[in-house]
């Protein structure tokens, strides 16, 4: 019988689950992401693996002021 090694959990490793919102990204970004696995930035700056289906979660505040800034300048607000 092979004997089994029982490491402790790291913290940094956690599903990233911590914040409970969901974020604002290009789209072209996130769907590159679903792809490759690789990490994208939100609009309010926050880099992570989209994995979660975002309608679980409220908009992100930040996420949401900055797009919300952005429409108004794009129609002239």
């Amino acid at each position: 019988m092979t004997p089994v090694e029982t490491r402790p959990s790291d913290p940094q490793l956690d599903d990233g689950d911590h914040d409970r919102f969901s974020h604002y990204a290009r789209k072209a970004d996130i769907v590159k992401s679903t792809v490759t696995g690789r990490p994208i930035v939100a609009l309010c700056g926050k880099v992570w693996v989209p994995d979660r289906n975002p309608d679980r979660f409220p908009v992100c505040p930040r996420c949401k002021e900055i797009f919300a800034k952005k429409r108004s300048e794009e129609r002239g607000g």
